[in-house]
């Protein structure tokens, strides 16, 4: 076959083929462990700054945001990593599944 024959077997029937785009979507447990560490790891920050600057203490907060924390003790300061670490979790578990339905909607209202 000559290349001539070979060019017309593997082009397209109908023109040239578009890129098609893909919906973004975010990935759940990569969102949920993402979220889950950043919150604990700003509530360990945010203990630390406590201890640091009693007088600029911010537990108040945390008494009131995570249940059975209370100021401060080993078990205590576990128990607010878990909850911090949870939070993150109920954030991506509900925002992930919600963002990728309306994107996925909205791609298709686009596509119409």
């Amino acid at each position: 076959m000559s290349d001539a024959s070979l060019s017309s077997v593997n082009a397209p029937p109908f023109g040239t083929i578009l890129p098609v785009q893909v919906t973004p979507r975010i990935p759940v447990i990569a969102l949920g462990t993402s979220l889950g560490l950043f919150l604990a790891i700003t509530f360990t920050l945010c203990v630390l700054f406590d201890l640091l600057f009693p007088g600029q203490a911010m537990y108040q907060g945390w008494l009131q945001l995570l249940p059975g924390f209370t100021w401060l003790s080993w078990q205590s300061f576990l128990l607010g990593l878990v909850e911090s670490f949870a939070y993150g979790w109920y954030i991506a578990l509900i925002f992930g599944p919600l963002y990728n339905f309306f994107a996925a909607r909205s791609a298709r209202k686009g596509r119409s």
